[in-house]
C-alpha cells in the first residue's frame, strides 16, 4: 500500500488533555491546525498563503484581458469556425463595447473596465490561455473549486489546509468569505473525504458580507472559566469516543473544530474588526462608497485574515457576472464593484512587503463565447477564457498563452484548471503528484491523474 505522504494519523494520538496553555486559552489535546510546514513541504516554496477571489458567473476574456481585434473588425459577421456543440443559434459574432489599451512597461493590454487593475498591470500575470470542462456553472464552478466537474471531492483550500495547517493555532487554515450557495455550495469550501478540520470556516453569503463576524461563536452566558471546564469535560468525552473509534477522523475533526472554537473567541475578534484600519485605507478599498463598499469589505478582510495567518482565504463576488443579456450594463457593474478593491489589495499587499509571498489568484469558472447570445449577451466559454495571478512568486507583467484570433478556444500554450491548481501548490511548496490522501482504497489528490506545473509563470 502507497505511504500516505501527508497523514496525520500520528496526531490522532493523545498528548493528554489540558495543561498547556496557549494565548491564556486552554489547549486541549492536539492541534492539527499549526502544522510542522517545514517537514511537510517538498520543495522550497514561493508562497506561504493564497487568496483566492472567485468571479463567479464567468466575467468575458474578450471583454477584459484579451484584446481580439479581428473580433472588433468583424463584429456582425459569423464565426469563420465551428463553435462549441453547445451553441445552436447561428453564431454572429459581437465585438467588445469597450476600449482597449497597453499599460505598464510591460505593455499589456487592458480594456477600460478595469482601470484600477490596469494601473497594477506590472504586477499581473495574466494567464490568456485557460481552458476548463463543464459548460454548466455547477460543472465548472466544481471542476475551479475542487478539480472535478461531477463528484463531491475535497476543495482547493481544504487540500492546502491538510497539507500545511494554519501559521495561527488560533485561528482557521481555511476561510470562505461570502460563499454562494448555489453551484455547489458548501461542496465548493467542503472537506469532502479529508478530515472535517480542513473544511472552510464561513463568513458572510452570496457574495454578500452583512458583517465581520462568525455566527455563533461568542457565547455570553457562561463565563470564561466555566467554558473552559465545559470544553474539558466535552473533549475528554470526544476523546474516549475517537479511541473507541480507532482513530476515525470525523471525530477528530470535530475535536479540532470545538478545540479552534473555543481559542478563536479570544483571537478572531480583532482581526475581523476593520475599523481598526486607518481612514485613508479603508478609502483605498472603496468602502463607504455604494459600488464598492462590499467587495472592499471582502478584500480588506482577506488581507488581514492572511496577514494574521490564515492560509487560504477565498472571496466570492457571488453569481453576478453570468451576462446571457445586458452584456454592457452587467459587466460594467460588476467591474465598479470589483476592481479598485482588487487593485487596492494588492497595492496594500506590496506596500507591507506581503505580496512576494501571498499568491494572489483571480478568476470565473469560464469565460464568455465572443458570438452574440440573444441581441446584447455572450454564453458561458470553458473552451478558454483568462485568469489573473499576482505574488508568491509568478512573473509580474507577462500575458501567457493565447485563444485564437477571435478569443473562443485556447490555442497557444494552454493552461488547464488542474495545471493551475498543480502551479499553486508548487508555489506553496507542494509537488500535487505527492499530496495524496487514501480513501476508499485508493489514493486521491486535487488533481486527480491530471496537472502540470506551469513553470513559465514561475518568475
Amino acid at each position: 500500500m502507497k505511504q500516505m505522504l501527508y497523514s496525520r494519523r500520528d496526531a490522532l494520538t493523545s498528548s493528554g488533555l489540558g495543561g498547556l496553555i496557549l494565548s491564556g486559552l486552554p489547549f486541549f489535546g492536539t492541534s492539527l491546525r499549526a502544522a510542522d510546514v517545514s517537514r511537510n513541504i517538498h520543495h522550497q516554496p514561493k508562497a506561504k498563503r493564497v487568496i483566492f477571489l472567485f468571479m463567479h458567473g464567468g466575467p468575458s476574456q474578450v471583454d477584459t484581458f484579451d484584446y481580439k481585434p479581428l473580433l472588433q473588425r468583424d463584429d456582425g459577421k459569423e464565426l469563420p469556425f465551428n463553435a462549441a456543440s453547445n451553441i445552436d443559434a447561428v453564431p454572429k459574432l459581437m465585438k467588445s463595447p469597450w476600449q482597449f489599451s497597453r499599460y505598464g512597461e510591460c505593455g499589456n493590454w487592458v480594456s477600460e473596465l478595469l482601470p484600477h487593475m490596469a494601473g497594477v498591470i506590472d504586477d499581473l500575470c495574466i494567464v490568456r490561455s485557460m481552458h476548463s470542462k463543464g459548460q454548466s456553472h455547477g460543472q465548472a464552478v466544481s471542476m475551479m473549486h475542487t478539480g472535478s466537474d461531477n463528484l463531491v471531492r475535497p476543495s482547493v483550500g481544504a487540500w492546502v489546509s491538510f497539507a500545511l495547517g494554519a501559521e495561527n493555532p488560533n485561528l482557521p487554515a481555511f476561510v470562505s468569505i461570502s460563499p454562494s450557495s448555489g453551484h455547489g455550495g458548501p461542496r465548493n469550501y467542503g472537506s469532502a473525504f479529508l478530515p472535517a478540520a480542513h473544511q472552510a470556516t464561513t463568513i458572510g453569503s452570496s457574495g454578500k458580507m452583512k458583517d465581520t463576524s462568525i455566527a455563533f461563536l461568542g457565547n455570553d452566558r457562561v463565563s470564561a472559566l466555566q467554558q473552559s471546564e465545559q470544553m474539558l469535560l466535552l473533549q475528554q468525552l470526544n476523546q474516549k469516543h475517537l479511541e473507541n473509534t480507532h482513530g476515525d477522523p470525523q471525530v477528530q475533526g470535530a475535536i479540532e473544530a470545538f478545540d479552534l472554537a473555543f481559542r478563536m473567541q479570544s483571537a478572531a475578534p480583532e482581526v475581523l474588526n476593520l475599523s481598526e484600519e486607518p481612514e485613508h485605507v479603508q478609502t483605498m478599498y472603496g468602502i463607504g462608497e455604494k459600488e464598492t463598499d462590499n467587495f472592499g469589505r471582502q478584500c480588506l478582510l482577506a488581507r488581514r485574515l492572511v496577514e494574521s495567518g490564515v492560509r487560504y482565504v477565498e472571496v466570492s463576488t457571488g453569481n453576478v457576472w453570468d451576462q446571457h443579456g445586458n452584456l454592457k450594463q452587467g459587466h460594467e457593474k460588476n467591474s465598479k464593484a470589483t476592481d479598485q478593491p482588487v487593485a487596492a489589495l494588492l497595492k496594500d499587499l506590496k506596500s507591507r512587503g506581503m505580496l512576494d509571498d501571498t499568491l494572489v489568484v483571480w478568476s470565473g469558472e469560464f469565460g464568455r463565447t465572443p458570438i452574440v447570445q440573444g441581441s446584447n449577451g455572450r454564453d458561458h466559454n470553458p473552451q478558454g477564457f483568462t485568469a489573473v495571478l499576482a505574488g508568491g512568486g509568478v512573473r509580474g507583467g507577462l500575458a501567457w498563452g493565447n485563444t485564437d484570433d477571435y478569443g473562443y478556444y485556447a490555442v497557444e500554450d494552454r493552461v488547464h484548471v488542474h495545471d493551475l491548481h498543480a502551479t499553486m501548490l508548487h508555489l506553496l511548496g507542494i509537488d500535487h503528484l505527492q499530496l495524496t490522501y487514501r480513501y476508499a482504497g485508493r489514493d486521491f489528490r486535487l488533481t486527480d491523474i491530471y496537472g502540470e506545473v506551469v513553470q513559465g509563470l514561475i518568475a
